[in-house]
């Protein structure tokens, strides 16, 4: 089937689509769902009390790269979206496939999902509310979270200033694409060129602000990880100068440089996670001031940190990339729906935490009901909304 990489029908005589991206989105989609699945049963959260370390490792091990990398792929489709439809047609399509859903998560689906942990936390004052008392103080008076909406805000943003550049500068572009083009013979000397980009969009703010810390305008539900906030561009700008010449023949094409030396940039990631969980080991053991280590720490942290993330963002295409004539039936299954999963897989994860919060099962078994119950439950509410066409046309 040929489909746009906007996820909308169009004919035969446009470019098909690159499976290799596809099992890579679909396979980030994928951890998003493990993450959230399993962050409740860690030991560095408030969550159930039935936790085990496995799992601190594994949100780690996403959190540490998973975000950045959704933000460098879809920056890959800017361009030859922008050519075809052009800015204001780019920009409606945006909207329609990223405002739109924005808005009924925010005002539908959070709630609904969040209105579990009310039942289970009652705010002072609240204990007689049901539903509609709930989304109303959520909405006007707060907190008013975003779960995982709030990576749509940001990438409408970053598509919006991307159309700007496009109409007001698009030379600026066109030599952002072609000086990365020139690396695409020099896979090494593209890892070390990103890895720069990496760090220097990342280490300043991560030493200025620490992790921990969120950008939160008022009580609305448009944040964004204030150590991040170069980061993410970083990266986007990073795919749409990738996107801007051909994928299938560019830097990251199916027989590319990149694309052979796979199991270097997977080792590559193996040695930097290693780092960081060396990093955290003397964090828990070694440092003194557990609240506020010391600086040479941190910034060990966040070289190893962006360094890691930068590693991922070359082994995940790289690998799918060698990938491409294998057969993965379970990603190219989900692909359709991955869009779908990760807008509504919330209400299912936190309504199913509640559900198994009492029993004093092993975190094992909760986190799997957890995973198992969110993971089938928005496939198949996916599947029912996208025989809307309507829906269909937006996810």
């Amino acid at each position: 089937m040929l489909r746009d990489t906007d996820g909308g029908a169009y004919t035969a005589t446009d470019t098909a689509r690159i499976l290799a991206f596809d099992r890579a989105r679909t396979f980030i989609t994928l951890m998003v769902v493990v993450h959230h699945s399993v962050v409740n049963y860690t030991y560095f959260g408030n969550g159930d009390r039935m936790r085990w370390l496995g799992f601190d490792l594994m949100v780690l091990f996403n959190d540490s790269y998973f975000m950045a990398f959704m933000f460098l792929i879809s920056g890959l489709f800017v361009h030859e979206s922008l050519t075809r439809r052009g800015a204001l047609g780019y920009l409606r399509r945006r909207a329609f496939r990223l405002g739109v859903p924005l808005l009924i998560s925010i005002f539908v689906f959070i709630p609904i999902a969040y209105y579990a942990s009310f039942l289970r936390y009652h705010m002072p004052g609240t204990t007689d509310f049901n539903f509609f008392h709930y989304w109303w103080r959520m909405i006007t008076v707060g907190p008013w979270p975003s779960g995982q909406s709030w990576f749509l805000w940001v990438l409408l943003a970053f598509d919006i200033v991307a159309v700007a550049v496009w109409s007001m500068a698009p030379k600026i572009l066109t030599a952002w694409g072609r000086l990365i083009e020139t690396l695409r013979e020099r896979p090494i000397a593209a890892f070390v060129a990103f890895l720069i980009v990496s760090i220097a969009s990342y280490l300043p703010m991560h030493l200025a602000v620490g992790d921990g810390a969120w950008f939160e305008p008022g009580h609305y539900p448009f944040p964004i990880q204030t150590s991040r906030i170069f980061l993410y561009p970083a990266y986007f700008l990073t795919g749409v100068g990738i996107g801007m010449l051909s994928l299938r023949t560019g830097i990251l094409a199916e027989n590319s440089e990149i694309a052979r030396r796979w199991p270097i940039w997977l080792a590559f990631a193996v040695l930097l996670y290693g780092t960081i969980l060396l990093l955290v080991y003397a964090h828990h053991n070694w440092l003194e001031n557990f609240s506020d280590p010391a600086l040479w720490w941190r910034a060990a942290y966040g070289l190893a940190f962006a360094s890691f993330s930068a590693a991922m963002a070359f082994t995940i295409p790289a690998t799918s990339l060698r990938l491409a004539h294998s057969s993965l039936r379970f990603l190219d299954a989900m692909q359709p729906s991955a869009y779908g999963i990760f807008l509504v897989h919330y209400m299912f994860i936190i309504w199913l935490q509640y559900v198994v919060y009492d029993p004093a099962w092993p975190a094992v078994v909760k986190s799997a009901i957890v995973f198992v119950g969110t993971l089938g439950g928005s496939w198949l509410l996916t599947i029912a909304l996208r025989k809307i066409p309507f829906v269909v046309r937006m996810i």
